[in-house]
């Protein structure tokens, strides 16, 4: 799936737009992408290795390592013994949401969302999309009650994969899982989605002090074999058994 046709009878394009921002916790497990905040001007391009649910490593665009993920392997014990609700939540791969007939999600279950960062909202946000959306279909009575109202969407090119790309505006309803770097600005928003992977690969705010904000990310790869040690500050010296290995072999006695 990735390319969607607007000509199939009682085909909406907005519903497919809204259920694939829901979909992205369900449509990969790893990504490795580039990720450069707009505007351009003063900011650097960072590469990036993530692996649900809570692995992530970034490096300077020349290599230089800015963050990993230092415990992959810590104990929930201080977790689970705190006794929220929250605490017993299963990540979301581990739930079964409800799809519409294209296979993307039209409601979303309770789970342990969130995506690793790194002091960016804004990067959190744009993995996993839902505040575009909302977990499930408002009443059809109550249009208005939409997180962002849409212009029609349309299919374009990004980066060499197939996206959806709309012109957005936020109601009344919306709520950014973070304030301070939300991915909809006031006034109108150019939103593009990753048809692939339900991850928002690019935002830019149209109107107002805030025009030109917003973000632009490359996916290179998807459902990327990564080791562990990818992840942590001191390299466990592991095998990746997915790569040749070659041996020596002398000449015969």
């Amino acid at each position: 799936m990735g390319r969607y046709s607007a000509d199939e009878p009682g085909f909406d394009l907005s519903s497919t737009f809204r259920n694939l921002c829901r979909s992205s916790p369900w449509k990969w497990t790893t990504l490795r992408f580039e990720y450069l905040e707009r505007p351009g001007t003063g900011a650097s391009l960072v590469r990036a290795w993530l692996r649900r649910p809570g692995a992530l490593r970034l490096e300077t665009a020349d290599g230089q390592l800015l963050h990993s993920t230092t415990g992959i392997n810590d104990s929930r014990d201080d977790l689970y013994v705190s006794a929220t609700r929250r605490s017993w939540l299963l990540p979301a791969h581990l739930v079964t949401p409800v799809h519409d007939d294209a296979g993307l999600v039209r409601r979303r279950p309770e789970a342990a969302y969130g995506e690793p960062s790194f002091g960016n909202g804004r990067l959190a946000a744009a993995l996993d999309p839902v505040e575009l959306a909302g977990n499930a279909p408002v009443p059809i009575e109550f249009p208005d009650t939409n997180r962002v109202f849409l212009e029609p969407p349309h299919q374009v090119d990004h980066e060499g994969r197939p996206a959806l790309e709309t012109i957005v505006t936020p109601s009344r309803t919306y709520v950014p899982s973070d304030p301070a770097q939300p991915l909809v600005h006031r006034g109108r928003t150019l939103i593009r989605v990753d048809t692939g992977t339900g991850v928002c690969v690019a935002s830019q705010s149209l109107d107002g002090d805030t025009s030109g904000t917003g973000h632009w990310l490359k996916i290179l790869g998807v459902d990327e074999y990564m080791l562990d040690d990818l992840f942590v500050a001191e390299s466990m010296n592991l095998t990746d058994v997915g790569r040749h290995i070659p041996w020596d072999i002398g000449p015969a006695a």
